[in-house]
């Protein structure tokens, strides 16, 4: 994922290699098509700073200063950063993060970001996931692969689900998703892409018994389940820095067709609309409006249980702070979430977050919308990279039925 989903990094810094004698925050130069970072452009020049900048300051470690024109010139950074973390469908985790940043001449910022990951509710995960920019923006790479072990809870299908009557799911999970696109336009691709999802060893149970079917739903709750299809996507991107934009608007659309030709169970077909935007309220202000609309919609068949559309279960794992993984499940979801992102502190150190969303996802025998599920909640945003703007979210969001939790991520949420 472009963003780590929920894992605090404990700032365990000997994977960070910027080893070397103490100096001042840098200012940091802009990068070729970077929206203006405005904690660098005020007139009486506040430095830009972070995390290391601070543990070089104030803790006198002996941490090199960034490089900031190796982006520029076609260099990369390099981090290998063990952590521990907590998340509400794992418990407490312990994982080593590996992340590589680089630009090619006149283009975005690219990342391949790998994880390893053990909880302990005895989850295991391996993750590789990828965006890759050719020189120019001419060519662009989308890649998601997952090996997992991924014991979960699950609450059924629809809007009237509770967490008093959970049923258990233990199962295991490979994922592979690769994608190419062209651009068409300026700030246009179009493209296409290969998608497999295959859920084998699937055990689901309740308090009394084995389940065969789940809120009447029949496919993919034991055993086995595959889909396997090809997809077709359209994408509008003229962000230059997907970690922390700081302007721009994205649209992204995808239709996927699985086939029993491809080896999938059944033939199904699903439509992605992915739309985000990002407003500066007041001409100069470092403070942003995200605004992210999210709606995957199953167009005919029935896909595997655990393939229908979730809370939680976006390409970054990232939709619906406030519930659970999995808490919300239908064939139909529509997702809609408002943030606002301010500074703190003028070198951009620290910063903060509200936030407010809202779902809905269809009702297994009517499938019509009947319900909405708001959440809404309040974070602390810590510079781990003034170069990429890589931010550690820590957020607390509360919805309704009593569900709470905190969420952290690496990188913005969206």
């Amino acid at each position: 994922m472009n963003r780590l989903r929920r894992s605090f990094s404990w700032l365990l810094l000997i994977g960070w290699r910027y080893l070397s004698a103490p100096l001042a925050a840098q200012s940091i130069p802009p990068l070729p098509g970077d929206f203006a970072d405005t904690t660098t452009a005020h007139a009486d020049t506040v430095a830009a700073a972070d995390i290391v900048d601070f543990l070089r300051t104030s803790c006198r470690l002996r941490l090199r200063p960034h490089e900031a024109d190796k982006l520029a010139s076609g260099g990369h950074f390099v981090w290998v950063i063990p952590q521990v973390g907590y998340s509400l469908p794992t418990g407490v985790l312990g994982q080593v993060l590996g992340n590589v940043t680089f630009r090619r001449p006149g283009a975005n910022l690219s990342s391949i970001i790998s994880s390893a990951t053990y909880t302990q509710n005895q989850q295991s995960l391996l993750t590789i996931t990828s965006t890759v920019w050719t020189p120019s923006n001419r060519w662009v790479f989308i890649g998601d692969w997952r090996l997992m072990h991924y014991p979960q809870a699950t609450y059924g299908l629809g809007m009237y689900t509770s967490t008093e009557r959970v049923v258990s799911m233990d199962y295991s999970y490979l994922r592979f998703y690769q994608g190419v696109l062209r651009r068409v336009r300026p700030s246009l691709y179009a493209g296409f892409g290969y998608q497999f999802d295959d859920h084998w060893d699937i055990r689901s149970w309740d308090g009394r018994h084995d389940r065969t079917r789940i809120s009447g739903y029949e496919y993919g709750i034991e055993g086995r389940s595959i889909s396997s299809g090809v997809a077709m996507q359209l994408l509008y991107d003229n962000r230059s820095n997907s970690v922390n934009p700081t302007g721009g608007q994205v649209l992204n659309l995808l239709v996927r067709t699985n086939k029993t030709a491809l080896g999938s169970d059944t033939d199904y077909s699903s439509l992605l609309i992915d739309a985000r935007t990002y407003l500066h309220l007041r001409p100069g202000s470092p403070n942003i409006l995200a605004l992210w609309s999210y709606n995957a919609l199953t167009l005919s068949g029935n896909p595997p249980f655990l393939d229908l559309p979730s809370t939680g279960w976006d390409a970054t794992s990232n939709l619906g702070r406030g519930y659970i993984q999995g808490r919300f499940r239908g064939k139909r979801l529509l997702y809609a979430e408002a943030e606002y992102r301010f500074q703190i502190s003028r070198s951009g150190l620290l910063g903060g977050v509200v936030f407010a969303n809202a779902q809905s996802v269809t009702q297994p025998l009517t499938q019509q919308f009947e319900r909405v599920a708001p959440a809404g909640g309040l974070g602390l945003r810590i510079r781990m990279n003034k170069v990429t703007r890589a931010n550690l979210c820590i957020d607390y969001a509360v919805g309704v039925g009593g569900s709470h939790g905190l969420f952290f991520n690496l990188g913005e949420v969206f």
